[in-house]
């Protein structure tokens, strides 16, 4: 049996439908499924921070879309300042109730976020790289639908790899190696690119001060889940794109493909060719990402 413990926000889930419903705000629940939480569920509710260590001991999933979203004019990195405290917290309860637990990482920005979890493991003696996930799931299933749209083809049967970070022109999506294969114009490629890196602006704006994306998030964040407890139970061959500790460049985090198994990361996988135009967007995003890396790692460090 799998306990999965969502800290904040998330109201209910529906697998089988690939529909995530997210709450303004509520307590931590936690989900018990014997099978993948696909066909039998119990929900257990908890409140407040009294009842936080009671929410997360046990647990083998810990799942944190906790915080502010981000309203017209915000980037990401204007939620530092409210979420980062909040990630802070969060994260030094799991160490002490369920230092085990595999961490998926909603709270933006992801890109620091997810070294100030680092940190706070670290500091408790419980870090484990291979536990711990930025996800960034979202972006996968951004360009994908974009793909999908322009090469005409049915979006179940798309894969794109995204890589780089979670924010901005930190999001690369490696479209040269995208299935099924499409003869698209370089321009058209530019856009795609563009589109899928700033799709969270676009629907921010979209919804004019009332929220961001709440319900393609919690999509993407019950895939990224699903994919956990599936490596958590022994299928084989599990591979998404996540946020991790990487030496795929020379910054210490990084999103690219990854396998997953039992204890989480099984490989990090590397780049695979690139096109002139992704190696430059690689190249572009990589001082942003490494001062996001470091604003993150300084925050953990100095409060």
């Amino acid at each position: 049996m799998h306990f999965i413990t969502f800290v904040n926000n998330l109201l209910l889930l529906f697998f089988t439908l690939g529909l995530v419903i997210l709450s303004a705000s509520g307590p931590p629940l936690r989900f018990l499924d014997p099978r993948r939480f696909y066909w039998t569920l119990q929900v257990a509710g908890f409140a407040g921070e009294d009842q936080l260590g009671q929410a997360l001991e046990g647990s083998d999933v810990v799942i944190i879309p906790a915080g502010v979203p981000r309203k017209p004019g915000m980037t990401r990195d204007d939620l530092f300042n409210i979420n980062a405290g909040i990630v802070k917290s969060l994260c030094t309860a799991i160490a002490k109730y369920c230092p085990n637990a595999l961490v998926n990482m909603i709270s933006n920005p992801v890109n620091s976020t997810v070294p100030i979890a680092a940190e706070v493991f670290k500091k408790a003696g419980t870090y484990d790289e291979k536990r711990l996930f930025g996800v960034t799931t979202l972006d996968v299933v951004r360009a994908k639908t974009f793909y999908a749209g322009k090469a005409k083809v049915n979006v179940s049967d798309v894969i794109v790899p995204v890589v780089g970070g979670h924010a901005g022109i930190t999001i690369l999506p490696l479209l040269s190696q995208a299935t099924p294969k499409a003869n698209l114009s370089d321009e058209e490629i530019v856009a795609l690119t563009k589109r899928t890196q700033d799709g969270g602006t676009e629907v921010v704006e979209a919804k004019a001060g009332k929220g961001s994306a709440t319900l393609s998030m919690a999509y993407a964040g019950a895939i990224f889940a699903d994919a956990c407890l599936k490596g958590l139970n022994g299928v084989p061959d599990v591979v998404e794109c996540s946020f991790v500790q990487s030496n795929v460049t020379e910054l210490p985090f990084f999103a690219s493909k990854v396998r997953l198994g039992k204890n989480g990361v099984e490989e990090v996988l590397g780049l695979g060719p690139l096109s002139d135009y992704e190696k430059k967007g690689l190249e572009a995003l990589l001082p942003e990402l490494k001062s996001s890396i470091e604003k993150g790692i300084k925050f953990a460090n100095s409060n």
